[in-house]
């Protein structure tokens, strides 16, 4: 047994381990504790030294090394009188018929440490519906043992993404989204602001070099790739509701909306930016509703008379079954990306509250008529979540079809992947519903401190080891694990690259690779 360290003191949740002199523990580690009925697993969320010598000495002693008087610390022999000790708590109690427990005793006196193993992992087994997330991670050594999760649950239940910029959330969530394609099980929905998960640019891979992605990634852009589907919705797709929590209307200005939809039906935002008249609205208010319609979706009416579009997103003429079609697709357990980034915020954020809300109506269509345990489980990728989850958004403007899915969605299967910075920003009983957390390096302890209060693990000890997270290194908090599984998430280009040399697509392993879930 390859010792590392030993018990010396300690309770239930801090347990001092005294490092081996030649051995290096650190922040993060797995650890375990062999015993008669099986082993413990143990955690480190935070280092210190230890030392024989009274401080007041160590001062002098290095004082005096420090001011020239060399060799005076030479006869302290190190390895016995000063040290590391570590901070653990356990994680995990794996019996001998590997079973898994929430530990709730402490480990034997002066028991030996040992690092974790592979095959300490290996009482775990496959989910159902699995989408993949890494490999576990012990500090920085990665264990070559996959880590799923059982995508029915947790797309469901939806998932938080929280880091600060450059820490690899759009990786995490590419490798997430490879693995699931050309499962049916999954509707997936992203909303891609940055235009980077299709891999439609030179030498970028993305969803598009799956080997079953033909019939099963579908890509849509106001400036489509030939084979791909052009993004344009007929002004007549959109509602009076759609823009609800999305844009800030006045109440002379919702009022003045009603009136026009009441009038021209489908064709009310056409008569508004057009400036057709209609009884009761104020010329006022209508120059303000074009200007936000021309500020929002990029609609106006050029010198000719003609309806233009900035973005070539929105049409009068064209785009009459975009949105059924992309409905459809989702319906069908299918991946749809909606190239946004020629869009201003507002313009994509409405783009997928039309589609949002009509995949959630027709699904609590289908819970009342029985029928929705045969459909797929939906999820929508947004990034920037708090642009539509925001406590100041959903004060100032309402609840948005967005803030709907996440308070209710589970009830009809339908889930969000929220990617944020600024995890503080949502309110907390919305973080509460989110049921799975990837947490990855942040180091504004506020953002830290939301993210730990609203975690489904008691991480209160791993404040530090979160804001010391290096990219690609992560934390999964969930309700759907025993405990709060550090993992390190692949380079997406590197993991594709693996895929591609054992000829597989993403669902496949090796024979002796260990297979992780909670």
């Amino acid at each position: 047994m390859n010792v590392i360290g030993q018990i010396v003191a300690g309770k239930v949740s801090s347990i001092l381990i005294r490092e081996k002199s030649d051995e290096k523990i650190e922040l993060g580690d797995l650890l375990v504790v062999d015993d008669e009925d099986g082993y413990l697993v143990l955690k480190v969320f935070d280092l210190l030294y230890g030392s024989q010598v009274p401080q007041a000495a160590r001062e002098l002693l290095a004082g005096m090394e420090l001011e020239g008087h060399g060799g005076t610390v030479d006869f302290l022999e190190p390895e016995l009188r000063s040290y590391v000790m570590a901070e653990v708590k356990a994680v995990a109690k794996v019996s001998d018929k590997k079973e898994l427990r929430i530990p709730k005793t402490l480990p034997g006196f002066f028991q030996s440490v040992r690092p974790i193993s592979e095959e300490d992992l290996d009482f775990l087994t496959k989910p159902p519906s699995p989408v993949y997330i890494g490999k576990i991670r012990s500090g920085s050594k990665v264990l070559d043992v996959d880590v799923f999760l059982n995508g029915l649950e947790v797309f469901t239940h939806h998932v938080l993404v929280p880091a600060t910029t450059g820490r690899g959330k759009s990786n995490l969530v590419k490798v997430m989204l490879w693995s699931v394609v050309g499962d049916n099980n999954f509707g997936v929905l992203v909303l891609d602001p940055h235009d980077e998960y299709y891999g439609r640019h030179p030498n970028t891979r993305g969803m598009k070099d799956h080997p079953d992605s033909k019939d099963n990634v579908f890509y849509f852009s106001p400036n489509p790739l030939p084979g791909t589907n052009t993004l344009v919705v007929n002004l007549k797709s959109i509602k009076p509701s759609h823009f609800e929590g999305i844009v800030d209307f006045t109440d002379a200005q919702w009022d003045a909306i009603k009136i026009y939809y009441n009038n021209y039906g489908e064709d009310w935002i056409v008569n508004i930016v057009s400036g057709a008249e209609a009884k009761g609205v104020a010329p006022r208010t209508m120059d303000v509703l074009q200007r936000k319609f021309n500020n929002t979706l990029g609609v106006y009416v050029d010198a000719s008379g003609t309806l233009q579009c900035r973005s070539r997103a929105f049409s009068d003429t064209a785009g009459e079954t975009t949105i059924g079609e992309i409905v459809r697709k989702l319906e069908e357990g299918k991946m749809v990306i909606l190239d946004t980034s020629r869009l201003l915020d507002q313009a994509e954020l409405l783009l997928g509250s039309i589609v949002v809300e009509g995949i959630f109506n027709r699904y609590q269509q289908y819970k009342s008529t029985g029928e929705l345990d045969d459909k797929p489980v939906i999820t929508l990728v947004i990034e920037e979540a708090p642009r539509v989850l925001g406590s100041d958004v959903l004060a100032s403007m309402g609840e948005n079809i967005y803030a709907t899915v996440a308070r209710e969605g589970r009830k009809f299967r339908v889930g969000l992947i929220a990617i944020t910075q600024l995890t503080s920003l949502i309110p907390r009983p919305i973080l509460a519903n989110m049921n799975t957390k990837i947490i990855m390096g942040n180091e504004v302890a506020p953002e830290r401190r939301a993210i730990i209060d609203s975690a489904a693990q008691d991480l209160s000890e791993e404040n530090r080891e979160i804001a010391s997270l290096d990219k690609g290194e992560a934390i999964i908090s969930s309700n759907f694990t025993k405990f709060a599984i550090p993992i390190h998430i692949p380079l997406f280009e590197e993991y594709i690259k693996n895929f591609e040399r054992k000829g597989k697509v993403g669902k496949g392993r090796d024979k002796d690779s260990t297979v992780f879930i909670g």
